[in-house]
């Protein structure tokens, strides 16, 4: 009897650490992306290519279905160059989406001796391990919600990227289904709040976190943007989707207040949290498991306009 009752435990617990996006695959994800080797990641570059294939790898590797086309790339041009986002679908239970997205592109290298290298590791790096880590989450899984992964090129030259596949007409449909955009940019270390705590830009424009937070799980917690004189809701990109009448607000950990590594070569894996990072990842898959277009249709308040 004790046997099978330790068998059952041993199961359950394995099974429950199954659900859970390991601290090694977060470590890989972003290692790799803000590697000497991606030289910084600026669009136009092969490593740039290169960084938008792995991400199309590890959607594929996630069963994601495409978002258009035969291809996990999507392509625009950037200076006579054909460059690409990275988009990826996960059916649920729903027809209505939500949308998880980042940027991949950083600013390269400088001609300096020495250490040149942009890694990136924050900027954005962490934002695509995060929506990775989601799509990590739910293999396995049938949200209620179906969900889009997009993975953003040129938002360092003025949010290219998202601009041309926010206004791509294949994918117009797809934006009419598109509940809330939650774009995370920067989330890599503890925000001023603490551990297991982000910030939304422009929380004054919608009731996201509110409702966000009725649902969110063991101790996860969205505040409101404490920089609102940096008005970084305008900076980066989800404000190409809020053109679209669309719930978009980026979601970071930043402290803005004392942050040192922002375009500069330091930003690399170790300025990364590791521990709450993966925290923050599992309590947004678990908290996202929750919420259905029953529970979670969030409004833009009509008494905020936008600049």
């Amino acid at each position: 009897m004790k046997k099978s009752a330790f068998l059952i435990l041993s199961l359950f617990s394995a099974f429950s650490f199954a659900q859970e996006v390991s601290a090694e695959r977060i470590k890989t994800v972003i290692s790799t992306l803000a590697s000497d080797e991606m030289k910084g990641r600026e669009i136009g570059t092969a490593e740039n290519d290169n960084a938008a294939q792995y991400i199309a790898t590890l959607f594929k590797e996630n069963n994601l279905e495409y978002c258009t086309g035969n291809s996990y790339l999507v392509p625009f041009n950037y200076k006579g160059k054909t460059v690409y986002n990275v988009c990826g679908v996960k059916k649920g239970k729903s027809d209505k989406l939500l949308g998880f997205s980042g940027h991949f592109d950083h600013i390269g290298t400088s001609s300096k001796s020495g250490d040149n290298i942009y890694n990136g590791a924050d900027d954005d790096a962490s934002g695509i391990t995060t929506l990775v880590g989601i799509s990590d989450y739910f293999k396995n899984k049938t949200p209620e919600f179906s969900m889009v992964f997009m993975a953003f090129n040129g938002e360092e030259k003025g949010m290219l990227g998202s601009k041309a596949i926010s206004e791509d007409k294949n994918l117009d449909k797809m934006y009419t289904r598109l509940s809330a955009l939650f774009n995370f940019e920067m989330v890599a270390t503890e925000s001023e709040f603490g551990k297991n705590a982000v910030f939304i830009t422009g929380d004054e424009f919608s009731d996201l976190d509110e409702l966000f937070n009725e649902n969110a799980v063991n101790g996860l917690k969205i505040h409101p943007d404490p920089y609102a004189s940096e008005k970084l809701f305008y900076r980066s990109d989800n404000v190409n989707f809020v053109k679209k009448k669309i719930i978009a607000h980026s979601i970071s950990t930043a402290d803005m207040s004392k942050i040192k590594h922002y375009h500069q070569v330091n930003d690399d894996v170790n300025v990364v949290n590791f521990e709450n990072l993966t925290q923050i990842i599992n309590n947004f898959g678990e908290t996202l498991e929750k919420l259905s277009p029953k529970n979670f249709n969030p409004q833009y308040n009509d008494k905020v306009k936008f600049n």
